[in-house]
C-alpha cells in the first residue's frame, strides 16, 4: 500500500503504482489539512472577497467576477472547455502516475478541495479505471491544462476511461463500479487542472527505464569489448579513483566485474597490437557514467516535484490566506526531461560506434559484417545502418524543448515551459536507445560466437547463453528485423537477472 500525504511520496512508490498497480490510500494525518484548506475557501466565498479561480474567470478572463450561485458551474465548464487534447492516448503507466501525483498534490492541503474528491481519484486508481488522456495539448504552463482536464472529467461522470482494456464512457464505468460522480464545488476544477502532473509522470516513467538502460549499456558494452578483444585496463578502479565522479566509478566497476575471468581477454593480454582501444570502448565509464549522473540529477528534481503543490491559487489556512502565484510552471521538469534526453542520446551515440567497430573487420579482426561467410552474405551490415538511423532521429529529438516558448491565453501566459513536449519526445528517445542497445547485443553476441572456442567471463557467458535461447547465431543471411525485435524484447523484459549485482 502506498500512502498519499502530499510530502513523502518516493520515486519508488511512484514506480510501484505506475507499473505494479500498487494500491494507494490517503494518510489519516493529511485529512485535517485538506479539511482546513476547504474551510478557508468557503470562508472566502462567504466574505464576498474576489479571489482568482474561486469567483473569477480564468487566465485573461480573471477580471470577470462570477456570482456566488454560478461558482460551481464555473468549475464544471472549466473542465469541459480545457479538455482540448489531441493525439494518441498516454500509456497506462503514465496515467496511473498522473492520478497518484494529482492526489498527492491535493493531499498537501493547499488546494482547497473536499476529501471526497481526493478519495474518488484514489478509487479510480485502485480499481484501474484509467481516464483516457490525449497526449498532445499542453505547453507546460499554466500547468498541463488539457491532459489534466481529460484526467479529471471522469470524476464528474464525463469523458472516457479504460476498463479492462476497453474505452468506455466514464459514467457507465463508474456506475458498474458502484461509484458516484461528484459535483464540483468552488475552486475544485481549477485545483484539478493546474499543475505539472502530466509532465512529471512522463519524466518519471522515462527515468525508471533510463536507469535500466545505462546499466544495460555497461552489459552490452562489456560483451562488445570481448568480441573485439578489447582491453580491460581502462576500467581499473585506480584510474577512476583519480577522477571520482560517482557515475563514472559505478560504470567502471560494472565493466571490470563483467569482464573478470575472461579467457578471451587472457588470450591477447601479452600481445595486444592496438596499444589503446578507440574511445567508444576505452571511455565507456566516462560517457556512461556522465549519463548516470545526469539521471541522478533529474531524479533529484523529480523527487521534489512529486511532493509539490503546483496549482493556483494556493490556500494557507494557518495564515488565513489564499495566494496567487506560478507554481504550475513546468520549467524544472522541462529541463529535467531535456537533460535526460540529451544524456541518453550520448548512450545511443557511443553504442552505435561500438556496433560499427564490431562490423569493421579491419579493426575487429572478425569476418566482415560478422558473417561467417561474407560476400555471399551481408551479415550485420544493415543492422548498423538501422542503429545509425535511430541515432540520427534521437539527435533531432535531443534538441531541447525547454528553450522554446509560444505565448498563450491572450499573452497573459507569455512564457511557457514546453515541459510536456520535452517529456513526450523523451519517451521516443528511450525507445530508440533500447533498440540500439538491442542491436549492439545482437552484434556482440555474434562476435563472441566467431571467437570460439575461446570463452568469455562466467557472467557474460550466461548472458550469451540466455540470449541465444531467443536469437540463434547468424550462420547465413536471414531477415534481421525479427532478430532485432526479439533482442529488444529481451532487453525490455528478460535481461534484469543479468543486471543483478551491477551498480
Amino acid at each position: 500500500m502506498v500512502t498519499v500525504d502530499g510530502t513523502t511520496l518516493t520515486l519508488d512508490d511512484l514506480r510501484r503504482v505506475a507499473f505494479e498497480r500498487a494500491p494507494c490510500e490517503l494518510a489519516p494525518e493529511a485529512r485535517s489539512g485538506v479539511v482546513e484548506g476547504r474551510r478557508q475557501v468557503e470562508r472566502t466565498l462567504e466574505s464576498g472577497q474576489v479571489v482568482y479561480g474561486i469567483n473569477t474567470g480564468f487566465g485573461d478572463l480573471a477580471r470577470k467576477t462570477i456570482p456566488t450561485e454560478q461558482t460551481e458551474e464555473l468549475q464544471t465548464r472549466l473542465l469541459r472547455s480545457h479538455a482540448a487534447g489531441v493525439g494518441e492516448p498516454l500509456p497506462e503507466p503514465v496515467v496511473r502516475a498522473m492520478l497518484v501525483l494529482r492526489a498527492n498534490a491535493l493531499a498537501g492541503g493547499h488546494s482547497g478541495v473536499r476529501i471526497e474528491l481526493l478519495e474518488l481519484i484514489l478509487e479510480l486508481l485502485n480499481r484501474n479505471l484509467l481516464p483516457v488522456v490525449p497526449s498532445r495539448g499542453s505547453v507546460g504552463a499554466s500547468g498541463d491544462l488539457a491532459p489534466l482536464a481529460h484526467l479529471a472529467l471522469p470524476l464528474i461522470g464525463e469523458g472516457k476511461v479504460l476498463e479492462d482494456g476497453q474505452e468506455r464512457p466514464a459514467a457507465e464505468a463508474l456506475r458498474r463500479a458502484g461509484l458516484s460522480a461528484v459535483r464540483l464545488a468552488a475552486k475544485e476544477g481549477l485545483a484539478l487542472i493546474n499543475g505539472t502532473q502530466a509532465s512529471s509522470a512522463l519524466a518519471a516513467v522515462a527515468l525508471f527505464e533510463a536507469r535500466r538502460l545505462v546499466r544495460i549499456a555497461d552489459l552490452t558494452g562489456a560483451l562488445s569489448t570481448e568480441a573485439v578483444r578489447g582491453a580491460d585496463t581502462p576500467f581499473d578502479a585506480r584510474l577512476h579513483g583519480a577522477r571520482p565522479h560517482a557515475g563514472q566509478r559505478a560504470s567502471a566497476a560494472n565493466l571490470w566485474k563483467l569482464l573478470a575471468g575472461s579467457e578471451i581477454r587472457e588470450s591477447h593480454r601479452e600481445d595486444d597490437p592496438r596499444i589503446q582501444d578507440p574511445y567508444s570502448f576505452r571511455c565507456m565509464p566516462q560517457v556512461h557514467g556522465a549519463v548516470r549522473d545526469v539521471l541522478e540529477d533529474a531524479g533529484a528534481r523529480l523527487a521534489v516535484e512529486i511532493n509539490s503543490v503546483t496549482d493556483n491559487p494556493l490556500v494557507f489556512a494557518d495564515s488565513d490566506a489564499i495566494l496567487a502565484g506560478g507554481n504550475f510552471h513546468g520549467q524544472p521538469i522541462a529541463f529535467a526531461s531535456d537533460f535526460m534526453a540529451i544524456g541518453l542520446c550520448e548512450i545511443a551515440s557511443i553504442c552505435e560506434r561500438r556496433i560499427e567497430k564490431l562490423n569493421q573487420s579491419a579493426f575487429s579482426g572478425l569476418p566482415a559484417f560478422l558473417s561467417p561467410d561474407p560476400g555471399l552474405n551481408s551479415g550485420m551490415m544493415i543492422a548498423q545502418i538501422t542503429a545509425a538511423a535511430l541515432l540520427a532521429e534521437s539527435r533531432v529529438l535531443g534538441h531541447p524543448a525547454s528553450i522554446d516558448s509560444v505565448p498563450t491565453s491572450a499573452d497573459k501566459e507569455d512564457h511557457v515551459s514546453m515541459s510536456m513536449g520535452a517529456g513526450l519526445k523523451l519517451q521516443d528517445v528511450v525507445r530508440n536507445v533500447r533498440q540500439i542497445l538491442a542491436i549492439e547485443l545482437l552484434c556482440a553476441a555474434q562476435g563472441v560466437d566467431l571467437l570460439r572456442p575461446l570463452r568469455s567471463s562466467a557472467r557474460l557467458e550466461r548472458l550469451h547463453a540466455d540470449f541465444r535461447k531467443i536469437v540463434p547465431k547468424l550462420e547465413a543471411d536471414r531477415e534481421l528485423a525479427g532478430d532485432m525485435a526479439a533482442a529488444e524484447r529481451f532487453l525490455a523484459s528478460e535481461v534484469d537477472a543479468h543486471l543483478d549485482g551491477l551498480g
